[in-house]
């Protein structure tokens, strides 16, 4: 996504942060939201992982703010995405019910539709009403509540009965144009061009998701339209070529060439199936139910999804994507009525099918024995596979659905389990020494059977069945001894605490809430009691209080995991032959292919390849881009959205408070400085903010402090932050601590980060090691799944002082410097511990710290005594000493190559020292790049899943990159050619004020109340005045033309003297650099 500001930060690197930002919980950053309140819309996560859409655009995981501690991902009914504090007041069913806007039986019936049922859900203060239609048997959720961020939702049953791959493809083509939106891809218009707070598409096993939202309501319905239009009357189903675009097909750009697979899901998946966790993943699931459509990838397999045939693909959507097949959801604060006659418009088009039927999906029976699986995973060659083994034990945990109240004592069980550093099984197998990380994601819920996995990466040979039994004896021991009461307690707070501030982060809250009734739903079970957990929750209490935990928690480990026998343990092998040997399969296929083929099939291959490439590059005549609606510029707020700031003084450290309604709920950060900090002890920053939150004080163990926060808070976490600022030479850098909590337990978080950051000892040596080991193997997946992100740190820290910092605390460097570290932890141990020392005294200090807090008016005011007294215990030092911050590393291009089957390739350059100055217009320019020229032609014809530009306005760096990409060199290609592409470029004013609409989409995204506070202080680090965002709009606003052309001389200058970085294979750098005479430096990174 185009950046109004690039900030970098680093999340805590605890695994209860990794797993929470990387599992089922949407990933949230901020960028816009620096100069603008805005998030980026989500690259969605959910597990079983649905196979996302959306072209990826640019993450800078380097500054997610790191989650708060110990919540391990995101539950759903069972697993809440927050940490603990004490019970938020006030049951929901204990407030009256609110009055909603409601539509008359005999209003519903003239518009095709019969009410089934209709309730109110105390917890998230909604009305929701069960809607059939009559002629089709559509089941539709009407929700309704005062939330401006509306929702909808269309979800199909769609079981896949092999590996092709099929659901996903067709996820991907139907919003390739339409009946009455007849372009090539609508979605890319509204991408452009509307002002959505989401817009996405996801595939699971079971099922097609199609979401947007947004918080205008002309808007809404526009995206609701383009979207049921998409679904119903796709022209993908006539297009063989939108079909070989999205899907597969053989290319042959000359018949004396070889033919090669191109397709952008074909690509995606190549990505998919090159990282060892989702294969792992896909193989335990494959495994747990193989006689059900969970026994086959319905996202594809690269090596089977060339047998799908365009017969087979128009008969799933003809099959499948049925008014009777559907689920439909709507959610927020517009009119229900309106969303029936909408409705009613396509859905009275069709009659009822057998669809419903077909596609109910079948259980898996119960194994009577366990099974064990053995796999390979591609390795790098030349590498140390001693200790590169995984495994895990998976369990099915029923045959049938599981009722509500057991749904949710299973969710409990799995967070006392595995949902913080202190949880008893995740803790054993880490400081066991068996292996480097926990994978497997514990209980999963969102399949029609729930199933429990658990395992360690990292492993070595002779030590797999160790794990195996350690998993076992831990389990039993738990199940015969029961929980610690105060884990128990922490367990409870944290869940109960989560539910009902229901922070969803960037992601709609609406949405949410879909998914989570969709879970059963689905499964034509009923959605309204996903939705109330209000009821099983308070049993679930009583039932503790009563009986005790042990009666509660025990008999579900003996049942459902020690006494179940349908396991399946899967234990992958490194095998540094595997790509080479599955690449030259897919050669050996081709080649055949070729060889059966006359010159004539050759010269109409040639002919074909040519042909759709022409159709991906020709732009849509103007009449079709006109189909697709959009708002006009009167229907844009002329200012930004204001966040409320006070600056004030308490005890003589600054404080900022932004007085927003939260629901009781208090949000504060304590931001020090950084700039004193050796240069030396940069790369244990992340190690130092894991062991504050790990490791224990002089009077409590870890465990100990963990469970009190959990007790306490709504979660902490630490992390750090660097951005440049622009006009200076000198970074902006702080470390940050977050935390959340109930406001009359306010004094309670700031007691607790007092402990953090003054009395946590760094003296327990195994235990920091392990943190090095997970930080290291971490690291080495994320070049695998995130090489983008990768290179875009190389990048920079090629480029500027704040991109060297991040990288030194989270790129190729940090890895680098880990591997090192590994070793010299036995060796070095009191080095390492004083040097974590040093890093505490240079950064947590009165002088330079700032205090940001978000709550509403009375608890500002209430909570100044506790803010006063955290400030008076801070220490004090003598004046800071800044380091003089002014390293990059060396302007080289590089090639970092892993094994992998597709590249993720980047090129930048800082276009402030070209001589270009800053106007919003960049922000329009760079959105328009994104989604016409690279999506085109990095994506649509190049066949990579993503291909984006990003610009840095405070460092000035603007760069390219691509996102599981099949080319190297011929996206570099496209990359230098963005300056013709904006030197040829005509554009109508509709079109342009599309893009404008788009960008201010982007820059006026929906924020929840502490993400409004948590940018608010952003911009007040960086400098940025309410001055300077009302002028950046307003040259948002006014972008011409001539802006866009006066752009040329800046994408010159990186085509110029732009430094590229890629991650990709060593087969497609060795054919870069054979082409381009040592193009690349090559660095071996796995």
């Amino acid at each position: 996504m185009e950046r109004a500001a690039i900030v970098r930060s680093l999340s805590c690197t605890s695994m209860a942060c990794g797993r929470y930002l990387l599992s089922r919980s949407c990933r949230t950053s901020l960028s816009s939201s620096i100069l603008f309140p805005s998030t980026p819309k989500p690259k969605l996560s959910l597990s079983p992982s649905p196979t996302v859409r959306h072209s990826l655009q640019r993450r800078r995981w380097r500054f997610a703010p790191s989650p708060y501690l110990s919540s391990r991902k995101h539950f759903s009914l069972l697993c809440p995405r927050a940490v603990a504090s004490p019970s938020i007041p006030s049951s929901p069913s204990s407030s009256p019910s609110p009055e909603f806007p409601h539509v008359k039986d005999k209003v519903a019936l003239e518009l095709g539709f019969e009410k089934v049922s209709e309730e109110f859900i105390p917890e998230c203060k909604s009305k929701a009403v069960l809607f059939r239609h009559r002629k089709t048997g559509a089941e539709v959720m009407s929700v309704s509540n005062h939330d401006e961020n509306k929702v909808f939702g269309i979800v199909f049953r769609t079981p896949p009965k092999d590996s092709t791959g099929i659901p996903h493809i067709l996820e991907h083509s139907v919003l390739c144009g339409s009946r009455k939106y007849p372009l090539k891809e609508p979605f890319v218009e509204l991408l452009k061009g509307s002002l959505h707070t989401f817009l996405n598409a996801f595939t699971y096993p079971d099922r097609t998701c199609y979401p947007v939202a947004s918080t205008n309501t002309k808007d809404f319905y526009n995206l609701v339209d383009v979207y049921l239009d998409a679904v119903f009357f796709p022209r993908c189903v006539e297009d063989f070529q939108t079909f070989q675009q999205e899907g597969w097909h053989f290319e042959l750009n000359d018949p004396s060439e070889d033919i090669t697979y191109k397709g952008v899901v074909f690509n995606e998946m190549k990505g998919v199936y090159s990282q060892p966790d989702n294969i792992l993943g896909r193989i335990s699931q494959q495994a747990l139910y193989p006689d059900t459509t969970y026994g086959v990838d319905s996202g594809g397999d690269p090596q089977v999804i060339p047998k799908l045939t365009f017969e087979e693909f128009k008969e799933f959507h003809r099959k499948y994507y049925h008014p009777s097949n559907s689920r439909i959801w709507f959610y927020g604060d517009d009119d229900p009525n309106e969303r029936l006659r909408i409705l009613g418009e396509y859905l009275d088009m069709f009659d009822a099918s057998s669809a419903p039927n077909e596609s109910k999906i079948e259980p898996q029976k119960l194994f009577s024995k366990p099974v064990r699986i053995i796999e390979k995973y591609p390795a790098s060659e030349g590498a140390d596979l001693k200790k590169q083994h995984m495994v895990t034990l998976n369990w099915l945990l029923s045959d049938k659905p599981l009722d509500l109240e057991t749904e949710l004592a299973l969710g409990f069980l799995d967070h006392l389990l595995l949902g913080t550093p202190a949880s008893p099984l995740r803790k054993i197998l880490l400081e066991s020494g068996l292996g480097d990380a926990i994978v497997g994601g514990g209980v999963e819920d969102e399949l029609l059977q729930p199933q429990f996995s658990i395992g360690l990466k990292g492993v070595s040979e002779q030590d797999i069945h160790k794990v195996e039994e350690l998993v076992m004896t831990t389990l039993k021991k738990l199940a015969n001894e029961g929980f610690d009461t105060d884990a128990v307690e922490a367990s409870m707070n944290t869940i109960e605490f989560s539910l009902r501030e229901n922070n969803t982060g960037s992601f709609p809250r609406g949405l949410s809430l879909m998914l989570r009734s969709i879970g059963k739903w689905i499964y034509d079970m009923n959605p309204f009691e996903p939705l109330k957990y209000e009821k099983p929750l308070q049993d679930l209490k009583s039932r503790l209080a009563k009986e005790g935990s042990k009666a509660v928690f025990s008999p579900l480990i003996e049942k459902f995991i020690l006494n179940n026998p349908h396991r399946v343990t899967v234990e992958m092998q490194p095998d540094p032959e595997k790509a080479a040997h599955d690449e030259a399969t897919e050669k050996e296929i081709l080649q055949k292919v070729k060889a059966g083929m006359t010159k004539e099939d050759l010269e109409e291959l040639s002919q074909a390849t040519h042909d759709l490439r022409l159709k991906q590059e020709t732009p849509d005549p103007p009449e079709a881009l006109k189909t697709v609606p959009s708002l006009s510029l009167q229907d844009i707020p002329k200012e930004p959205i204001y966040v409320p700031i006070e600056v004030g003084d308490i005890n003589g450290v600054k404080v900022l408070q932004h007085d927003l309604f939260t629901n009781d709920v208090f949000y504060t950060e304590l931001v020090f400085d950084m700039s004193s900090l050796k240069q030396e002890l940069l790369p244990l920053v992340p190690l130092f903010c894991q062991s504050l939150l790990e490791m224990g004080t002089k009077d409590l163990t870890f465990v100990q402090l963990n469970q009190l926060i959990g007790r306490k808070t709504g979660g902490i976490s630490v992390y750090p932050f660097t951005s440049s600022v622009r006009g200076k030479d000198d970074p902006c850098s702080h470390m940050i601590v977050r935390g959340k909590a109930m406001a009359g337990r306010a004094e309670d978080l700031y007691d607790l980060i007092n402990t953090i950051i003054q009395d946590v000892q760094f003296e327990d040596q195994q235990r920091f090691k392990q943190f090095v080991s997970q930080s290291r193997a971490r690291m080495e997946n994320r070049l695998r799944g995130s090489g983008h992100g990768i290179a875009a740190a190389r990048m920079d820290a090629k480029l500027n002082t704040a991109g060297w910092m991040s990288e030194k605390m989270g790129g190729l460097s940090y890895l680098e410097f880990l591997r090192t570290l590994e070793e010299r932890v036995d060796q070095d141990w009191v080095n390492i511990s004083s040097s974590l020392e040093e890093i505490r005294k240079s950064v947590f200090s009165k002088q330079g710290c700032l205090i940001n807090i978000t709550a509403d008016g009375k608890n500002l005011a209430n909570t100044e005594k506790a803010v006063g007294k955290f400030v008076d215990l801070l220490p004090t030092r003598s004046p800071i000493t800044t380091t003089n911050w002014s390293a990059t590393l060396p302007l080289t291009n590089e090639a970092i190559v892993i094994p992998t089957q597709v590249n993720y390739v980047g090129k930048a350059a800082n276009i402030y020292d070209s001589g270009y100055k800053l106007s919003g217009s960049a922000y329009v320019i760079s959105k328009y790049i994104s989604n016409t020229w690279l999506w085109d032609r990095v994506r649509v014809s190049g066949g990579a899943y993503g291909g984006f530009c990003d610009f840095d306005t405070h460092s000035g760096v603007f760069s390219f990159l691509s996102y599981r990409d099949p080319n190297l060199l011929k996206t570099l290609d496209v990359y230098d050619g963005t300056g013709d592409f904006l030197r040829e470029l005509e554009m109508d004013n509709d079109t342009l004020t599309k893009a404008i609409i788009g960008t201010i989409g982007d820059v006026d995204s929906y924020q929840l109340p502490d993400a409004k506070g948590y940018s608010s202080m952003l911009r007040y680090l960086l400098g940025i005045t309410e001055e300077e965002r009302q002028r950046r709009r307003e040259e948002i606003l006014a972008t011409s033309l001539k802006d866009f052309k006066e752009f040329v001389d800046a994408m010159e200058a990186v085509k110029d003297k732009g430094v590229t970085v890629a991650v990709a294979s060593p087969e497609d750098v060795d054919a870069a650099n054979k082409e381009r005479f040592n193009f690349f430096q090559v660095k071996k990174a796995l």
